[in-house]
């Protein structure tokens, strides 16, 4: 089992930039796939951002590519999301998630969830 903590959140005007980050507990971090993932005011949680457990391979969704970057510390059990070029659109709580199952992909069916860290970008 692992926990998440994600921190980082914050307000910052459109064109601003933040660095989230999830610190998880546990001995066998570097065998989850770790991703983050989104959820608005009156909208579903949305997949934003995902690395495999090497940290070799990500993927994004498009509206982020580009923008976003996910990156791991395999020795700190950390999980990074640094947010460039902000849009009011990127407003959300932000979540650190983790699965074990790395063969189905990484946008979907994760195990464990943190609290999440609120983004608010304003105009």
């Amino acid at each position: 089992q692992v926990q998440l903590v994600e921190s980082g959140g914050g307000l910052v005007q459109a064109g601003g930039s933040l660095r989230l980050s999830c610190a998880a507990s546990g001995r066998t971090f570097s065998s989850y796939v770790m991703g983050w993932f989104r959820q608005a005011p009156g909208k579903e949680r949305d997949f934003v951002a995902a690395i495999n457990r090497s940290g070799r391979s990500t993927d994004y969704t498009d509206s982020v590519e580009g923008r976003f970057t996910i990156s791991r510390d395999n020795a700190k059990n950390t999980v990074d999301l640094q947010l460039n070029s902000l849009k009011p659109e990127d407003t959300a709580t932000y979540y650190c998630a983790a699965k074990i199952d790395y063969k189905s992909g990484y946008r979907a069916n994760y195990d464990y969830w943190g609290r999440g860290t609120q983004v608010t970008v304003s105009s």
